[in-house]
């Protein structure tokens, strides 16, 4: 079998799926966190979750797994977590104000990240980068679906 004429775009997407997250790591390290731990405040801030079940599903974890992270983030002073006096099996998660300074670290390291990833990109690059990935996306969960790209809408 020859080899491609150009490397597999799934090789290259993969790859540089690494790099930036691995940066991105590093960027929520740096301010004193993790991803764990930023998708989980994210969720806190944005998204009005009932139950710890829920809250897992928002971030994209077990329930299990959020539990974990919740002991060690309520530990160490991140969140508070208390007993809902209709439902006392159901918790009430909320960032403490430890938790929410840090919080607002790690939202500069994301939004410094973003930057750094948008560098030497125009609005016309950024919209043809979602574009890519948004029929990257759409082949992988339909791939009878996927149309040229160069039927694309303008």
């Amino acid at each position: 079998m020859p080899a491609p004429a150009r490397p597999p775009v799934g090789r290259t997407l993969a790859r540089t799926a690494k790099v930036v997250s691995r940066a991105f790591d590093d960027a929520l390290t740096t301010a004193g966190g993790s991803l764990p731990i930023w998708l989980i405040m994210i969720s806190l801030r944005t998204e009005r979750s009932e139950t710890q079940r829920e809250l897992a599903e928002a971030v994209g974890i077990k329930a299990a797994t959020l539990t974990h992270h919740l002991n060690a983030m309520e530990a160490d002073g991140l969140v508070v977590r208390r007993r809902k006096p209709d439902n006392r099996r159901v918790h009430d998660v909320q960032l403490s104000d430890r938790g929410e300074a840090l919080f607002h670290r790690l939202a500069a390291a994301a939004v410094s990240h973003d930057r750094r990833l948008r560098a030497g990109l125009s609005d016309d690059d950024l919209a043809t980068l979602d574009h890519l990935l948004d029929r990257l996306r759409h082949n992988v969960a339909d791939p009878s679906l996927a149309e040229p790209l160069d039927q694309r809408p303008a």
